[in-house]
């Protein structure tokens, strides 16, 4: 890989990115940049009021993504490290506007803009989604306590903006390539063929050559 990579796994909660970006890290001897979540202190009551804790939420998440891209540009893509994530920093905008209230969101917007304009955008984006029934059982398997509470119809909701927002990622940026794959039909974790698969696609993307994106807008 001459090529610098900076990939990005996508996808709706429960879906997987985690586990995939660790076997991606591996196989391929990348840097992995997890998400941050747990460590958010409003999550849990953000479940369970989404409307009263939406706003302290998002920009927590907003500010440590930022934080977290800023040192990854800096140790790593602009050293000419390549690196694999569990998330990207436009994830923000999906949650953002299916949660906040207009005037909140026409201002976390702003803020976004701003943090994000110098940020680095991947180069490679490999985006995971699946059935309701699908990520709700992923989730159950999981255990983590503060999902529980996640509303099947937020998380239906929140699974067809993310096909939206990826249709409208792919013609903004024709030039980053977007390999999709169906949680219903793939299990990668349980699945050594299925990984296999997935890994020689993305072989494939990685031989052609990708080029570092210094700005994500």
């Amino acid at each position: 890989m001459e090529s610098l990579p900076f990939i990005t796994v996508e996808g709706p909660i429960g879906i997987g990115k985690t586990s995939l970006a660790k076997a991606i890290s591996e196989k391929f001897q990348l840097h992995f940049l997890k998400e941050i979540v747990d460590e958010n202190p409003f999550l849990d009551k953000f479940y369970e009021n989404i409307d009263e804790w939406s706003f302290q939420t998002e920009m927590f998440f907003l500010c440590n993504r930022y934080k977290q891209l800023e040192d990854i540009q800096t140790h790593y893509l602009l050293q000419n490290k390549p690196v694999v994530a569990d998330y990207h920093i436009f994830k923000n905008l999906i949650f953002a506007q299916r949660t906040l209230k207009d005037d909140q969101f026409q201002k976390y917007l702003q803020i976004y803009n701003i943090l994000t304009e110098d940020m680095p955008r991947p180069n490679v984006v490999i985006y995971l989604n699946a059935s309701l029934d699908t990520l709700m059982g992923r989730i159950q398997k999981r255990g983590r306590e503060f999902e529980k509470k996640i509303s099947p119809l937020y998380l239906e909701q929140l699974s067809s903006d993310y096909d939206k927002f990826m249709d409208h990622f792919e013609n903004t940026y024709p030039d980053v390539p977007v390999l999709r794959f169906s949680g219903d039909e793939l299990d990668f974790v349980k699945n050594e063929h299925d990984l296999d698969m997935i890994m020689t696609k993305l072989t494939n993307i990685l031989h052609k050559g990708v080029h570092y994106h210094g700005s994500s807008n």
